[in-house]
């Protein structure tokens, strides 16, 4: 039987969820069997129950291919459903004893709304545990119970960063934050403490039931209240734009329900919750964070093999970084410069690395990371010499963003051995890693590039060999976009604000500062020395090489299209910018600005896929989001053409395609599909 019934001598039952599949999840089996279990519970004389799990996991949360299928035209069916579930746990905590959750695994989602709905809950303190309500990440909220009982757990003030932000705690954080009751070292401890709380508390209330409970920090008419409710919207607001309707209705529910009864306050959070599950959003975020990140993670490896010793060429903020993450997975490394003193700065004195101004140290490597400037000489001396030391069979690979591996490869003798590693800044909080094939790579290459990306704890996307590959040629193209409206006349804090409202990690034009105009400037000038028909004529690059000229080539410098005041202040766009470029009114519509922005990077993305340098849609969506932060609401550049619909999208392109330039012609691809 998948839910386990044990009744011992003392009348205390363990619950032990077994479902079919490799977790326990929220869905028609589960509502079944916990329907079952309850009623038996009722029906039969015990002393209390525990509830634990047979899986790795306690409990995984709902079932995300149902969740994806509900529809306005099946919400009620689904609110039926809802109400269905969080009745169950409502019977379990009121049946008059004691029910702990002995809590042996994460307990995400639904799993920790069944822990909520019990009186105690012990954790297991394994590392790898972890509890807390994760709904609004994927674009829902918690509907079984979590935002109710969380508010009034805690009070609106501490809920509500957990459950907004999706919180995943470990352990004795969830012990600290007053979510978990007791953290436990062992197994047996779980279910012995379990037992003994059981017998020494026979009869105990939950904190909401106990007669004029309510919100602790939320009381009608009480003008304490008022300061939370009048900041907290714009709070939010200023966060998510308004393209994330979670957080917004977890708000809501949280408050609407601080103000009425338990049983009504669940009512409301079931309405909300399904309001969010039958919009898009949520089929975005889920498509996106749940069934795309499951299959780039989930890519089968054969190569068996892990990095023991590895070798970092150049030591500024991108090499120093790689060899920050490598070490910190227990990789020994050894980070090269020209100089002992830069290789010293980079290393940071951290655990594990050696720093070195000799290709001698590289000896045993098995494998090379060259990291140094965008310089294709440059990058093929120091290949081949760290290549000479390493060892015979050792992975050769380039963490360019543009240049091409292929031409890259010949600085090696065995161009099989050799492969992109794309890393993103900050190295150390930057999800993704985009692994480049050249045209010689060999599987066995790619297969230990994967294992070292997942040893790193990285989440890797595989794309064939280009100019700035994916996701550098993708992101270029929204950074001279913003600068090519600039050009036209566009306000730059129109084209800043609205990108940000898009959902877009960045601003254009703050970004441009980040990586440099200089740098802009020199990958462009090498395209046009290597194949000029790859250089479109835009008015782009003659305003970045103006701004160079004028000596404000970016962040680095003090001076781009933002003045970065010498005391720390904050920064803010440079005043003559307006003065020099922006026009009364340059005709384009603040519409029309958000979806050059977001079109022309979806297109692009169409035309990696066309060309095969993407060769799946979870790469394109996966990497767009962790790669250069396309707007994660929308799913990913792909997704977000879905959810436009495809034949409005292309619609709306040749629109701005008449308009603006053919860059936004959709290709003939775009216009015979009807979905990615």
């Amino acid at each position: 039987m998948p839910f386990h019934y044990e009744k011992d001598s003392d009348g205390i039952v363990t619950l032990t969820m077994d479902m079919s599949g490799s977790a326990n999840v929220m869905n028609e089996e589960y509502r079944d069997l916990m329907g079952d279990a309850v009623s038996k519970l009722e029906a039969d004389e015990i002393t209390g129950v525990i509830i634990t799990s047979a899986k790795k996991t306690f409990f995984a949360g709902g079932d995300l291919n149902v969740l994806i299928a509900i529809t306005p035209e099946n919400a009620s069916q689904a609110l039926e459903g809802v109400e269905e579930l969080k009745s169950q746990l409502r019977r379990l905590e009121k049946l008059g004893k004691p029910v702990v959750a002995a809590i042996n695994g994460s307990a995400l989602g639904g799993g920790f709304e069944i822990a909520l709905a019990s009186h105690r809950r012990i954790v297991l303190n394994d590392n790898s545990i972890r509890v807390g309500l994760p709904e609004a990440t994927l674009g829902l909220l918690p509907g079984g119970g979590g935002v109710t009982r969380m508010v009034r757990l805690l009070g609106v003030q501490k809920a509500l960063p957990l459950l907004m932000e999706g919180k995943q705690l470990r352990p004795e954080r969830a012990l600290q934050a007053g979510i978990a009751h007791q953290v436990v070292d062992t197994r047996e401890e779980l279910i012995s403490e379990a037992r003994a709380w059981i017998l020494a508390n026979p009869a105990p209330v939950q904190p909401w039931d106990v007669q004029g409970a309510g919100v602790p920090d939320l009381k009608f008419g009480d003008p304490n209240a008022y300061g939370i409710l009048a900041a907290a919207p714009a709070v939010l607001s200023k966060k998510t734009h308004g393209v994330y309707p979670a957080p917004e209705k977890i708000m809501a529910t949280a408050v609407e329900g601080a103000y009425v009864d338990f049983d009504t306050a669940l009512k409301i959070e079931g309405r909300y919750f399904v309001e969010l599950a039958s919009g898009q959003v949520s089929k975005n975020m889920i498509t996106a964070f749940w069934f795309n990140l499951n299959e780039v993670n989930g890519r089968a490896s054969s190569s068996g093999k892990r990095v023991a010793k590895l070798g970092v060429l150049g030591a500024g903020m991108m090499g120093a970084g790689i060899a920050e993450v490598s070490a910190k997975a227990g990789i020994e490394v050894v980070l090269k410069d020209v100089t002992l003193e830069a290789a010293q700065k980079g290393a940071g004195g951290l655990e594990g690395i050696k720093p070195t101004d000799s290709d001698d140290d590289l000896a045993g490597c098995d494998l090379i990371i060259e990291a140094v400037f965008e310089n294709r000489e440059l990058k093929n001396k120091v290949l081949a010499a760290a290549e000479s030391q390493a060892l015979p069979d050792a992975v050769i690979a380039s963490n360019t963003s543009t240049l091409p591996i292929t031409g890259l490869a010949t600085a090696v003798p065995d161009a099989e051995r050799f492969i992109g590693l794309h890393f993103f800044s900050p190295v150390p909080k930057m999800r993704l890693v985009e692994i480049i094939r050249g045209e010689k790579t060999s599987e066995e290459t790619l297969q230990r590039a994967l294992d070292y990306v997942r040893q790193i704890g990285k989440t890797p996307i595989v794309v064939n060999d280009s100019r700035g590959f994916y996701t550098s040629r993708t992101f270029g193209t929204y950074v001279v976009e913003a600068i090519t409206m600039l050009a036209e006349g566009v306000a730059p804090a129109l084209i800043e604000n609205v990108a940000r409202k898009a959902g877009m990690a960045v601003g254009p034009l703050a970004v441009s500062d980040e990586v440099t105009l200089s740098l802009q400037l020199k990958i462009h000038d090498q395209t046009l020395a290597d194949d000029p028909s790859l250089v479109s004529d835009s008015p782009a690059h003659d305003l970045i090489r103006e701004m160079v000229s004028l000596g404000r080539s970016g962040k680095s410098t003090g001076a781009g299209f933002y003045e970065y005041p010498s005391d720390g202040s904050k920064k803010f766009l440079w005043p003559e910018l307006t003065t020099r470029y922006a026009k009364a009114d340059a005709g384009v519509s603040e519409q029309d600005v958000r979806d050059r922005l977001l079109f022309v990077q979806a297109l692009e993305t169409v035309r990696c896929l066309d060309e095969g340098v993407l060769t799946s849609v979870a790469d394109a969506n996966i990497g767009s989001i962790f790669g250069f932060g396309f707007a994660p609401w929308s799913g990913g550049t792909l997704q977000f053409i879905n959810s436009f619909g495809v034949q409005a999208f292309v619609e709306r392109a040749d629109y701005l395609a008449d308009t603006y330039g053919e860059r936004f012609r959709p290709p003939a691809s775009l216009r015979e599909r009807d979905k990615f």
